[in-house]
């Protein structure tokens, strides 16, 4: 569009991270600004779950992390191998969901990213009934193949929106807060400038 930037229009389908069960299918534009400004996004999708399902997910993923009798501390998800520890899959979960919003802010329309690996996890004990962890994360840049490691504060519980506060190493503005999605659920987050950590 001229004088504007570029806009895409895309049509996709989403899959369960887990199982590679169809999650549903979407319509979205995008609009790449010429300035140096996020991109304007407008998406609409058709959910193969119904809302009472995702809450279902939701409450099992939490039940699991609550229920723990000392804080989770982990290294090194997936191993080196790619074998991700079934104690571990709650905590790799909320390291997807949370990862996403980083993703997401940071990606432009030549730059795109994958979480590699979680180096390292720690959870929180809260006095409230939120989920908290500290996550170092590393990031696979595309297409410059380098890895960019991240520091990713992660607060959740279901019903709320996911809060994210992250920072770059390759990046030397302050921490940014992401917010999740509005149904409150692990399954996607998106982000938005915020408050320092």
């Amino acid at each position: 569009i001229p004088e504007s930037g570029h806009k895409y229009y895309l049509q996709f389908s989403t899959e369960d991270y887990r199982t590679g069960e169809d999650a549903g299918s979407c319509l979205a534009t995008v609009l790449y600004p010429k300035k140096k400004a996020p991109p304007v996004v407008s998406i609409k999708c058709s959910h193969t779950k119904d809302q009472k399902e995702i809450q279902e997910e939701d409450n099992r993923l939490y039940q699991s992390i609550r229920h723990q009798t000392k804080p989770i501390t982990a290294n090194n998800i997936p191993d080196s191998y790619g074998n991700i520890e079934p104690a571990l899959e709650p905590v790799w979960a909320l390291a997807v969901a949370g990862s996403s919003s980083i993703m997401w802010e940071k990606s432009t329309e030549t730059l795109g990213y994958f979480l590699a690996q979680v180096k390292a996890a720690r959870q929180w004990i809260r006095k409230d009934d939120f989920i908290e962890f500290d996550y170092t994360v590393l990031l696979h840049e595309i297409p410059t193949q380098e890895i960019i490691s991240c520091h990713m504060r992660l607060t959740w519980l279901p019903g709320h929106p996911l809060k994210v506060k992250h920072f770059c190493a390759s990046e030397s503005h302050s921490m940014n807060e992401g917010s999740g999605a509005g149904s409150g659920s692990a399954a996607g987050a998106s982000a938005e400038k915020g408050a320092n950590i």
